[in-house]
């Protein structure tokens, strides 16, 4: 306790001489930290803790130097290379999993990663301590995890370090009630302790009973634990702004630093002297370690480093493979579904499931329904087939789906979730793109997350408007981290599916809608190690006069406005690319086609302004200007919204002979 509290008055010190540039403390939550470290099992259990748990670190094994060295960023901090703030604490040997500035981020994830523990390893007494501030039980994904929590009774202990203020705002401001164990009473199956959690004797007699009941009943607890922040929130707040001189002395008589030594005392355990000697140790390790951190080199190593798994490369020739067909030809979400059957069939860690992907939740009805199998039948079959465990329906909360996807990922499964569609996945946003794509990169590829989010996409439906007609691919190929792929027809789909379970990195996997049964895009099945390596085009058809770059629905569309212009043009053939990975891209088919056109357009579904069709005209202005002989073309939507009328549809969207009048523009030009 004594030693978080020194370390943390350390980097006070260090900051205000300029040698490290942020901090953040655990002063006056130190007690019920150090109980729960000493009640968990570190390396055993697995522990997501918040960015005041540094005695909670401290006690599971962090070393005052691997702290140290993440507050100066040196090269050899353990917990991410530099890359992160201090106090975002990260051990794989401990079982710590790195932790991220966002609150609340990780409840879900910790779910996850129980229930995964579960399916690894039956046999296992293993929990999962999810550790927060009072602040972030404010936050949805804390109530969709109690919910999901309760439904699958996971062994989670939820440690509530409860400082009365989340910044400035107080509890009661903050919390109905002030208390949030009344707020979560109601929960089936939650085990609920409060304690006092600057009383040390208190936080360990709770922490001991919760962890034990948690452990042998393989269920939801939570502690709620009070305490006192007694420093600021961090060094770039003050809190005397919003709290009064009164309310700041009275919080000191509860600092645990003060209290334990005085109840030490009383009970003859250690007297004055034992402490002085305790302390001035304390503060000599503190010393000794600061001077070792404040030699070590600045992070200097490439900072793409460990962005991607540096073990499976998706778009290398590993991934290149020779189909062998077999079978009548499938319709491009038949090829989705049988791709899934057989993956599941060769890696049991593969785990299926969103809304509606299951058959049949109640499983004795199974046998007398169909199965519903996701609302476009890509995932019929799964439950029957592998059992309710690796394919089941989630609750409908779309960030839950994925952070719960995150937690499984990082401790060993492979999921493959489904967000049933594209317009819906915008709750799921913090996930993909704090958490999900971050994780391998912000811990030094300490821990990674390889998972696939299926999200079927796009319009052409005659009626889907809004909500269900949308594209904004672009929002994510934005992300640094995340792969992002888009076929266009069945073979392309398996092969690229394929590869996308089986590389090490977290894929958006897009699926659009209006090319699931079309009978064009058909193929008879590439065999069961059919893959595609990522950022690899296809040549949709050759041609010589003009490249169009396309993907998803727009490559039909662009094939058909291609022989509308040949026909008109015998002399003229237009190229089109098919580019079927959006991140990474083929650039090398795209300046390979330009090189022999000279000209070329883009044509994409997504809105036209900021879309993804303006990297590559930029790139192509930017690196190409001389190859070409006419402006760069693009065709896109209308910067709108998708309408339900399919007059208005047809209007919004791309349709052929807005790219035939484009090509007819750029060849002419």
């Amino acid at each position: 306790m004594y030693l978080s509290r020194r370390v943390d008055d350390r980097e006070v010190l260090l900051k205000r001489q300029s040698r490290i540039f942020f901090q953040i403390s655990a002063a006056g939550h130190e007690a019920i930290q150090t109980a729960a470290g000493m009640a968990m099992r570190a390396g055993h259990d697995w522990i997501y803790p918040y960015y005041r748990d540094r005695a909670l670190c401290l006690a599971l094994g962090v070393t005052v130097d691997e702290m140290l060295l993440q507050s100066v960023g040196a090269e050899t901090d353990t917990a991410s290379g530099g890359r992160q703030m201090p106090s975002h604490w990260s051990s794989p040997k401990l079982h710590i999993v790195t932790g991220s500035s966002p609150t609340g981020t990780h409840f879900g994830q910790a779910v996850g990663c129980a229930g995964a523990g579960r399916l690894l390893d039956p046999s296992s007494d293993a929990i999962t301590l999810i550790c927060t501030g009072d602040g972030a039980t404010s936050e949805g994904e804390f109530w969709e995890s109690l919910n999901i929590a309760c439904l699958d009774r996971v062994p989670v202990l939820y440690l509530v370090e409860d400082n009365g203020y989340a910044i400035s705002v107080p509890v009661e401001r903050q919390t109905a009630g002030g208390n949030i164990a009344n707020l979560v009473t109601g929960f089936p199956g939650l085990r609920v302790f409060e304690c006092d959690g600057t009383d040390f004797l208190a936080s360990y007699a709770t922490m001991t009973q919760a962890v034990e009941n948690c452990r042998r009943e393989q269920c939801p607890v939570l502690v709620h634990a009070t305490t006192i922040r007694h420093y600021s929130h961090s060094l770039s707040d003050v809190e005397k702004d919003y709290k009064t001189a009164s309310e700041r002395a009275e919080e000191a008589q509860r600092d645990p630093i003060v209290r334990f030594p005085e109840w030490l005392i009383a009970e003859g355990l250690l007297d004055s002297r034992g402490i002085e000697i305790l302390t001035h140790d304390v503060d000599i390790e503190v010393q000794r370690a600061t001077e070792r951190v404040l030699k070590a080199p600045p992070a200097s190593t490439s900072p793409l480093r460990y962005l991607y798994s540096d073990q499976v490369d998706p778009t290398s020739t590993a991934f290149e493979a020779v189909p062998e067909f077999s079978g009548e030809a499938r319709t491009m979400v038949d090829s989705i579904n049988i791709t899934l059957h057989e993956e599941m069939d060769r890696n049991p860690k593969i785990v299926v499931f969103g809304e509606d992907v299951a058959d049949c939740s109640r499983e004795a009805n199974l046998r007398e329904v169909s199965g519903k199998g996701g609302v476009f039948k890509a995932t019929q079959g799964l439950q029957v087939d592998f059992g309710s465990p690796r394919c089941f329906n989630s609750p409908l909360a779309e960030a839950s789906i994925v952070g719960r996807g995150i937690g499984m990922a990082t401790r060993g499964l492979k999921p493959v979730v489904e967000i049933q569609f594209f317009d819906y996945i915008w709750p799921a946003m913090m996930q993909i793109r704090d958490e999900l794509a971050t994780l391998r990169w912000r811990s030094y590829n300490g821990f990674s997350s390889p998972m696939v989010i299926r999200v079927p996409i796009g319009g052409y439906l005659t009626g889907g408007a809004i909500y269900h007609s949308q594209c904004g691919e672009v929002l994510f190929t934005h992300i640094p981290g995340l792969r992002v792929i888009f076929p266009s027809t069945a073979l392309d789909a398996c092969g690229l599916l394929r590869t996308a379970i089986r590389c090490e990195d977290p894929v958006l996997f897009l699926e659009h809608k209006k090319l699931y049964r079309e009978i064009y895009n058909r193929s008879a099945h590439p065999g069961p190690n059919y893959t595609i390596p990522f950022g690899k085009a296809k040549i949709a058809k050759p041609g010589s006069s003009l490249t169009i770059v396309t993907y998803g629905a727009l490559v039909q569309k662009s094939m058909q406005a291609a022989l509308q212009v040949e026909q008109r043009n015998p002399d003229l053939s237009v190229e089109v690319i098919d580019l079927r990975s959006l991140s990474p891209y083929d650039w090398e088919a795209i300046r390979t086609s330009v090189e022999k056109t000279n000209r070329v357009m883009i044509v994409h579904e997504d809105c036209l302004s900021f879309g993804y069709g303006a990297e590559i005209a930029a790139r192509l202005a930017n690196e190409m200007f001389s190859s070409l002989d006419a402006p760069v073309g693009r065709v896109a939507a209308m910067d709108t919204w998708v309408a339900y009328q399919p007059l208005l549809e047809n209007e919004i969207l791309p349709q052929v002979e807005n790219i035939v009048a484009e090509a007819d523009r750029l060849l002419a030009y």
